[in-house]
């Protein structure tokens, strides 16, 4: 039987063009790829790349006191939000004309509309259009959600926030994960009244406790009125604010109120329960190690698929499914041992198991120090960092390595390597230390704090 294309890509995020640049391009299959958004998905378009320049801005607050007590004679200024905005919205048109040209250049027939699938190799457009393939990958991510109470539609989310007409006085951010707390350190940086609600004891749930418990802490003295075990009863327009009544007692009101407590994978309206493709409780797409689903010519990688949502993983996906299914060669995607960045204000760097994870498995030794950064010492700040490794008693490997401290993103890559290695903590101990800097830190520690 004869198709179209060998591959037809929903989804134009970077584990989508990943899969069909490397499948037309190294692979000289024929490829097609349909996005009805823009080429580049969350995490360059309204995600980890915005974020992170957003991140950039905000952190320049607190550099001019730092300067002064270094002896620079630097003034505090304003910031201008629409000076920012201007140039980051530049700076993603170039990104997403970089998306665009990728596939062009590599032989890929893009369309800039929504697609679905109507058979086991048949998609069709929204104009109507219908095409056949070999393969169909879905890469169509996911998508913030605002759960639905009294007042929930004068809610923004993730996706609106980088495109404020102006920047508020106060804003109240609701949930305690990372995107959350992200932006609450963010928006505070930048000179907004920030409050931060969570419903649970403590954010950053899931992440290891000494850690998320010091950025917690950090994060009220930066300024952020971070309210524990507490939820929005109901919201409602007053004037040109919004009154926030919280399962806490309080009514307050605040310009903005922004809520990242969740995202949902895009695979509504798909086509794909009609033609036996399997969805989980959250609406994921089922899938295999191979990541293919329950129709063997229908595969899907990303968050569409709930497995690691963060856009690496999607770009490995992607390139093991061409590896799988272009290439000959199966190769299941490795979800283990992936180190992330999570950019709080103090930033955090993490692989491998947290403490509490780690115990329950076997038992470990815990090596820990906490302490003030020198940078800062120097300045008067009070900033304390956190360096710690989890280290199993049995065969001496380091199963987790956590950090909070500046830079701690960068510093994690690295020691994942080393612990993706099966590095233990003997190998660390041999390694001479960089002085100095904090991370020295993770080859100095030669006693254990606690065994767990």
């Amino acid at each position: 039987m004869s198709f179209d294309y060998d591959l037809f890509v929903i989804g134009g995020g970077s584990g989508g063009v990943r899969a069909a640049r490397v499948a037309a391009g190294e692979n000289g299959a024929k490829v097609a790829l349909a996005e009805e958004d823009r080429y580049g998905g969350t995490c360059v378009i309204r995600g980890c790349v915005p974020k992170k320049l957003m991140v950039f801005a905000s952190e320049f607050s607190g550099m001019v006191e730092d300067a002064q007590a270094y002896g620079w004679d630097v003034k505090p200024g304003a910031f201008d939000w629409d000076i920012f905005r201007g140039k980051l919205h530049a700076e993603l048109d170039r990104l997403e004309g970089i998306y665009r040209n990728i596939l062009k250049n590599n032989g890929v027939e893009s369309f800039d509309q929504r697609a679905h699938v109507v058979e086991a190799h048949t998609v069709e457009l929204a104009d109507g259009t219908r095409m056949t393939a070999k393969h169909i990958l879905v890469a169509t991510g996911g998508r913030p959600v605002v759960p639905e109470f009294p007042g929930s539609d004068l809610a923004i989310t993730s996706n609106e926030i980088f495109h404020l007409e102006k920047l508020p006085e106060s804003i109240l951010i609701v949930g305690g994960g990372y995107i959350a707390s992200e932006f609450a350190g963010i928006m505070n940086g930048m000179g907004v009244k920030t409050t931060q609600f969570y419903r649970g004891a403590q954010i950053l749930r899931g992440f290891d406790e000494e850690a998320r418990g010091l950025i917690s802490e950090e994060m009220c003295q930066n300024g952020i009125d971070l309210h524990l075990g507490t939820n929005v009863l109901e919201m409602a327009k007053d004037g040109d604010k919004i009154r926030v009544k919280a399962t806490n007692g309080t009514e307050q009101l605040f310009d903005v109120v922004m809520y990242a407590t969740g995202r949902a994978p895009n695979a509504d309206n798909l086509g794909l329960e009609g033609i036996g493709v399997e969805r989980g409780r959250k609406g994921e797409i089922i899938v295999d190690d191979y990541s293919q689903t329950g129709v063997p010519s229908i595969y899907a990688i990303g968050d569409v698929t709930d497995r690691v949502n963060l856009t690496p993983v999607a770009i490995r996906e992607g390139m093991a499914f061409v590896e799988t299914v272009f290439k000959g060669n199966p190769t299941p995607v490795d979800h283990d041992l992936i180190p992330t960045a999570i950019f709080t204000q103090p930033e955090f760097g993490t692989v491998g198991l947290s403490e509490e994870d780690a115990a329950a498995q076997e038992p470990v030794e815990i090596y820990a120090t906490s302490f003030k950064p020198m940078q800062k010492a120097f300045a008067g700040g009070t900033q304390r960092v956190l360096m710690k490794l989890i280290v199993s008693q049995a065969t001496r490997k380091v199963l987790g390595c956590h950090i909070v401290a500046p830079g701690a993103g960068e510093m994690i890559q690295l020691a994942g390597i080393a612990v993706k290695m099966g590095a233990t903590k003997e190998d660390f101990d041999r390694t001479v230390a960089v002085h100095p800097v904090m991370a020295e830190e993770l080859v100095t520690m030669r006693h254990p704090v606690r065994t767990a």
